[in-house]
């Protein structure tokens, strides 16, 4: 099978982009764009930047649509289309630059809590919408699964495919740090073969701390090999600097094959 290496890193939506260039010296294929912060594909002199920056350089391109104060689940009608609109403007933009853009489920408000299978219909409702749009740009949408908080949707493979099931314009991100902080990394390597796109980082089992792989308790050799085996495409290695992503991809050179 075929692996891509990307790096991204959240930490850095308020800074320059001249750690990019350090992206592709280090060795990496490609760069996942968190559109936040100084990296909204929205705001007309961030877009321009990140398309020179993209022009400087090889680097291959996937973008994480934003997901700060967003809930694709929200039973507050203004909220859940706000947050609908903001995902299909991303998506308008990012058909520009890639045909993979990240998108987090929503998650159980006070409200919500009384009402889960609202909120789940509002999911659903959701991801119907935003797949349309992404069809007609030419972008597959991957909702992402979530980290260890209850209120979150899609912390579990089941969860998560049934979700998706058939909803044309709409893929899957598997997250093996997230699945870590469920105890999950077996179950979701399990449908590994179904994931459109990858996500990979390390932690200790308890928060997403977004280390180094290696760093962690993840079995990475384990992991490794069966995505290897079972997965093609982008894998994008999250970070929070340029040592790290050094680290992480030598790991990845080593434990991936």
């Amino acid at each position: 099978m075929s692996l891509i290496p990307y790096f991204s890193a959240s930490s850095k939506v308020w800074e320059s982009f001249d750690w990019i260039y350090g992206v592709e010296e280090i060795g990496y294929a490609g760069w996942e764009i968190v559109a936040d912060g100084n990296y909204r594909l929205d705001n007309p002199s961030n877009f321009t930047a990140i398309k020179e920056c993209l022009a400087s350089t090889g680097l291959l391109v996937s973008v994480h649509a934003p997901y700060s104060d967003l809930n694709l689940a929200s039973l507050n009608h203004p909220i859940w289309r706000e947050s609908i609109r903001q995902i299909c403007c991303c998506i308008r933009y990012a058909a520009e630059l890639t045909d993979r853009v990240t998108i987090h489920p929503g998650y159980l408000s006070p409200l919500g809590k009384l009402a889960p299978d609202m909120v789940w219909r509002q999911q659903k409702a959701a991801l119907d919408e935003i797949g349309k749009e992404a069809e007609d740009c030419g972008v597959l949408a991957c909702v992402e699964n979530m980290i260890s908080i209850r209120d979150f949707l899609c912390r579990y493979p089941e969860e998560i495919l049934g979700l998706t099931e058939g909803i044309p314009g709409i893929g899957i991100t598997f997250d093996l740090g997230h699945a870590n902080t469920n105890g999950l990394v077996d179950a979701f390597l399990a449908h590994i073969g179904e994931a459109d796109h990858l996500h990979i980082h390390d932690n200790h089992g308890q928060s997403d701390e977004h280390l180094a792989l290696g760093d962690g308790t993840i079995p990475w050799q384990k992991a490794g090999r069966t995505i290897a085996r079972n997965y093609t495409g982008p894998v994008v290695i999250e970070g929070r600097n340029l040592d790290e992503a050094r680290r992480s991809l030598a790991a990845f050179r080593r434990w991936f094959v």
